[in-house]
């Protein structure tokens, strides 16, 4: 039996929905996958190229999505409670922030890259990028 005309049509509509959710974390990903490879930072886990991995994958959400989606992947990923996951929380939030702002998605990695420019170790301010000190870092890239 042929599905009836509104069933094809709802079908249709779950499927390009199911393209879109399968697309958007790729589009992320590449994005910031392809400033991470060409960044000079060091630190690839818990350093300097990590807070600038997790700013800008977040300040990407923001600006194409929504800030509070960051919320939701805090919440997810990051409830280990160890100090790399505040670290991550807290640059989560500070990408969050600039993607919020950006006024146009070419401003999104130069606003990124200048935060982590200006950030520091256990960085005090709730608007300062942070990473752990250089004993702490990994050699890995990958979160």
């Amino acid at each position: 039996m042929m599905p009836s005309k509104r069933t094809r049509h709802w079908l249709r509509r779950l499927a390009l929905l199911a393209l879109v959710l399968a697309t958007y974390p790729t589009f992320v990903l590449t994005y910031t996958w392809s400033h991470v490879l060409q960044s000079p930072l060091p630190g690839g886990r818990h350093g300097p190229l990590d807070a600038y991995r997790h700013t800008l994958a977040s300040a990407v959400v923001a600006y194409t999505f929504d800030a509070r989606a960051i919320d939701l992947v805090n919440r997810v990923m990051e409830r280990r409670g160890r100090r790399s996951n505040a670290m991550d929380i807290h640059n989560n939030l500070i990408g969050a922030g600039i993607g919020s702002r950006a006024a146009r998605f070419s401003d999104i990695e130069p606003m990124v890259a200048h935060s982590v420019a200006t950030g520091r170790i256990n960085a005090p301010s709730p608007d300062q990028t942070t990473w752990l000190p250089p004993g702490d870092w990994e050699e890995g890239f990958a979160w």
